[in-house]
């Protein structure tokens, strides 16, 4: 990683390409759409970011499905795929990949596990950082099976701490040098530990799932009083009914499971994401739940704010 900046962030919040020095990569980081309303769209968030960079974007690496793919169909620059494709980025990075775009100067990278085994992967030459590690990716990436003990430990301590940055650096600065040292998993540990209590707390929130149709459960946990696993809180939604939903404030993420066939994004006719795992504003919601069979009277009692029922 040394002379390397890295820049660990989200779809939609990402960085000033001003800040980003030289030829920059870009990692598992899909294109934003309209669910998360205007200023996060594609043209607001996503192509101003491209725009602004021009040339010094020298890839783009990413699995998440949207129909603006198409307009970089002929760019070589981007390396798309739908997740139905690949269900985790990983496996898409190879040799000659990193051989073909040579040197870099930045890696902007997803903050969770399949972004982070990414940059590492390409930091080792497209090579795994340890062996199995593109497959814990793909089985924490879709839920689908059981990841390796590293696997679990890395995935574990990043749902702790989603949005602590030092900790993701440190994740991938031990990938990136193969699991040489074994100082870096005292801390990886410790926040791997500190999820035990956020799934508690989603285990007491998933008491509130209510039915809505016969595949379809949704609990609001915006008055709630402690931080919760939202990934626990939808894989306990989901063994209730196929599809699950968490409003929590201006938010709703949907979730189904990977080989379930259900595609949000073509349902709510959002540009792009994940096909079985979606947030939209809550503005939407009426309209999303009508689209998946709920009464309209009771899609609009569910997205109705709680400060709208005082």
């Amino acid at each position: 990683m040394a002379g390397i900046f890295i820049g660990l962030t989200t779809p939609r919040k990402l960085p000033n390409p001003a800040r980003l020095v030289g030829k920059v990569i870009v990692l598992d980081i899909a294109f934003a759409s309209e669910g998360g309303g205007r200023r996060n769209s594609f043209e607001h968030t996503t192509l101003r970011f491209i725009e602004k960079l021009g040339p010094r974007l020298v890839r783009w690496v990413d699995h998440h499905d949207s129909t603006f793919h198409r307009r970089f169909v002929d760019d070589e620059r981007f390396v798309l795929a739908t997740k139905a494709q690949h269900g985790a980025c990983p496996e898409m990075i190879s040799p000659q990949l990193v051989e073909a775009v040579g040197s870099v100067d930045t890696i902007v990278c997803h903050n969770d596990f399949d972004g982070l085994a990414s940059a590492a992967k390409w930091l080792c030459g497209g090579h795994e950082p340890y062996p199995g590690c593109d497959a814990d990716a793909r089985a924490i990436d879709t839920r689908i099976g059981e990841p390796g003990d590293f696997g679990r430990r890395f995935d574990r301590a990043l749902r702790a701490r989603p949005r602590d940055a030092d900790l993701g650096l440190a994740v991938l600065a031990h990938l990136a040098t193969q699991l040489t040292h074994g100082a870096p998993w005292a801390i990886i540990d410790q926040a791997a530990h500190e999820l035990s209590a956020l799934e508690e707390s989603a285990r007491t929130l998933a008491s509130g799932y209510r039915s809505l149709t016969d595949e379809l459960v949704c609990v609001d946990v915006t008055a709630r009083d402690s931080p919760y696993d939202r990934t626990l809180l939808l894989l306990l939604g989901q063994r209730r009914a196929t599809m699950a939903a968490v409003i929590d404030g201006d938010t709703t993420t949907f979730a189904a499971p990977f080989d379930s066939g259900i595609n949000f994004v073509e349902c709510f006719g959002l540009s792009g994401g994940m096909p079985t795992l979606v947030s939209i504003n809550r503005r939407k919601l009426a309209g999303a739940l009508t689209t998946l069979g709920v009464g309209a009277a009771a899609a609009l009692e569910v997205a109705e704010p709680p400060s709208a029922r005082d």
